[in-house]
């Protein structure tokens, strides 16, 4: 039985490209919505207030921004 398929031989540039959307879409979507749960949460859960929640929000957002930022890649 012939088979047209050889190992390796593929081109997979369009399913890489489409995993790195997904992976970047993923990361900033999960700050987002974690950034406003946590505002959400400090606003209505505690007596701490909308000002509190929205700077609590905000510094969250900052250091996500920073921590989920791309990198160079290291060499090796």
């Amino acid at each position: 039985m012939a088979s047209e398929y050889h190992h390796g031989e593929m081109d997979i540039s369009e399913q890489a490209a489409t995993y790195g959307v997904f992976m970047l879409l993923t990361k900033w979507g999960s700050l987002a919505i974690a950034a406003l749960l946590v505002l959400l949460v400090l606003w209505f859960c505690t007596p701490a207030g909308f000002l509190t929640g929205l700077g609590v929000s905000l510094a969250m957002t900052v250091i996500g921004i920073f921590v989920l930022r791309e990198k160079p890649d290291a060499a090796h």
